[in-house]
């Protein structure tokens, strides 16, 4: 059974502790964090021992069918159901739930009694749908116990979800999955091909910039040819996605990088699901490098390979800038795709979202902002007139702010580029990691059923695991930090808590003369080797000949690509 990391383990623990003060509570988690374990792990304590019954709500049909796989990977004994627009069963003390199907009236009038409802993708709360069957849920139960899970709290139509939840239980930020290695570092670039303050005086529709005004001021051959040059000169070998203001826009981009020899496509609304389908297999194989959208890919698509985002569209919502530039920072299974190495993702932003929210984090408001108006405002210290921020130079005065290296921009120059300070995860990981040999180019670490190891060659580190019932597995390829977030996830999902806390035991405990029997002559007289060293040198001696043939496999595929 799988165990939570340790931050993992610090929310669910604090959304507990919340719920037990308040009716309602919310959490908030960036993509990568783990939300569905995180959620299991809730339930599951939550129900622990109770004969209470608990809903998990969702909007997607692939949403519910993963929440359901997970949830039992991680609580085997507490049972399950789906309700959704082919089944419709309570029976499980766990339920999941599709939305559109259980808001029917003629549903809804059959619904349990629930003792914890769990939203999945918490912003959609204020819909009508979901207020429909939260309300049903309350006049069944007055003494329920609501909680909600989301990566992007605040709505693009800036309503709060107040009317919800009355509190933020917890937030991990983005920066610390990073840091943690389950996500890659942005390195994020302004370039300005002489558009930016036309752009800062495009105005605000109901949800975002004017998107056709900004095709007027983007979508001409020059500027287009000169994000393809852009592109070249800085990521012309990553796999990429490009957001485009409009269709048309989206297609004249298009036609320039396949000019300029590059396979290219673009995928938009209006094309068949099949085909659709069709674009984004090809991507995937690579088929396609670059592949140009209009507000298709922005929510719940990840490709891993993706390591270049570009924009050439501006965005008044800073939870749409992070779902853009997020579609890059996933790390890279490299059973899915060998040969495959990503450390980081470049992001080339044409347009002003990077100036206008600077950063990745959300400030969670549950209270919202729902006036409409103007992108965010400074004012002008010398005619004192109210410009945009991204603006540089006032244009009645012509007063000019200082450039910093924070937001300095030009054609090359880098506006936010993320040196992300490693995170020791032998300091973090529930199991203690071993460097086998002094040298820090071979670590492990073992349990009860499953073992784990990262080891460097020719430049890149490779995470390998495997269990009593599996063989040698590839975890992933890259950096350390990647590396070892790979290879303690494998251990969390096959060990348990206590393994981990018997193995930390052994830490200070003798060598076994059993163990020194089938250790290496040069470690049978080794001086304060420890019973868990042991346990680790001969893991790695049971299984070095696939050890080898892993490493020495991927790193020739690594050499081919």
């Amino acid at each position: 059974m799988p165990i939570l990391r340790p931050r993992q383990k610090h929310f669910v623990e604090r959304s507990l502790a919340a719920l037990k003060e308040h009716a309602n509570t919310l959490g908030v988690a960036p993509t990568g964090a783990g939300k569905t374990y995180m959620l299991s792990g809730l339930i599951g304590q939550w129900l622990d021992g109770s004969d209470a019954k608990a809903c998990v709500l969702a909007h997607r049909d692939e949403l519910t069918a993963q929440n359901c796989t997970k949830f039992q990977r991680l609580n085997p004994s507490i049972s399950t159901s789906v309700f959704d627009a082919t089944q419709k069963n309570w029976s499980g003390q766990t339920t999941f739930a599709m939305v559109p199907s259980l808001a029917r009236q003629n549903h809804l009038d059959h619904m349990p009694t629930i003792d914890l409802l769990v939203i999945d993708e918490a912003h959609h709360a204020m819909a009508t749908s979901y207020r429909r069957i939260i309300d049903q849920a309350y006049r069944n139960n007055p003494q329920l116990k609501l909680y909600g899970l989301t990566a992007t709290p605040v709505r693009g139509d800036r309503r709060g979800l107040r009317p919800v939840f009355s509190n933020v239980a917890d937030q991990i930020h983005i920066g610390e999955i990073i840091r943690d290695g389950h996500l890659v570092a942005p390195r994020t670039f302004v370039i300005d091909v002489g558009t930016q303050q036309q752009l800062c005086d495009v105005k605000r529709t109901a949800n975002d910039f004017d998107m056709a005004a900004v095709a007027d001021i983007m979508d001409k051959t020059v500027i287009n040819e000169a994000v393809v040059k852009h592109w070249q000169a800085e990521a012309g070998e990553r796999k990429t996605i490009v957001f485009c203001s409009t269709v048309s826009h989206a297609l004249h981009t298009c036609e320039s990088f396949v000019d300029a020899g590059v396979r290219a496509a673009v995928i938009h609304g209006d094309l068949s699901r099949s085909e659709r389908q069709r674009l984004l297999e090809q991507f995937d194989r690579g088929d396609l490098q670059v592949l140009l959208n209009c507000f298709v890919l922005t929510e719940g698509f990840d490709s891993q390979p993706v390591s270049c985002v570009v924009l050439l569209r501006p965005s008044s919502q800073q939870s749409t800038y992070i779902q853009m530039i997020g579609r890059g920072l996933r790390t890279v299974d490299p059973n899915e795709y060998p040969g495959v190495t990503k450390t980081d993702c470049i992001v080339l932003d044409f347009g002003t979202s990077t100036l206008m929210h600077g950063s990745l984090e959300q400030a969670v408001d549950l209270d919202g902002d729902e006036h409409s108006g103007k992108a965010p405002h400074k004012q002008c210290p010398d005619c004192q007139a109210s410009v945009p921020n991204a603006c540089r130079e006032c244009p009645l005065c012509a007063y000019a702010w200082t450039v910093t290296p924070s937001d300095k921009t030009g054609d090359d120059s880098v506006l936010t580029d993320f040196v992300m300070s490693e995170v020791d995860l032998l300091k973090r990981s529930s199991f203690r990691w071993c460097d086998l040999f002094n040298d820090d180019n071979a670590l492990m670490a073992t349990g009860f059923e499953a073992w784990a190891g990262v080891f460097f060659l020719n430049g890149e580190w490779y995470a390998l695991g495997g269990t009593k019932k599996q063989q040698t597995r590839l975890l992933a390829v890259g950096e350390r930090t990647i590396g070892l977030a790979a290879a303690d996830d494998w251990l969390n999902e096959y060990e348990t808590e206590e393994a981990a806390r018997k193995s930390r035991r052994w830490l200070s405990q003798a060598v076994t003369p059993q163990q020194c029997r089938y250790l290496p002559k040069a470690y049978r007289n080794h001086y304060g080797l420890t019973r868990y060293h042991a346990s680790c040198l001969l893991a790695f001696q049971f299984n070095k000949r696939d050890i080898q043939s892993c490493v020495f496999n991927a790193a020739k595929r690594q050499e081919a690509a």
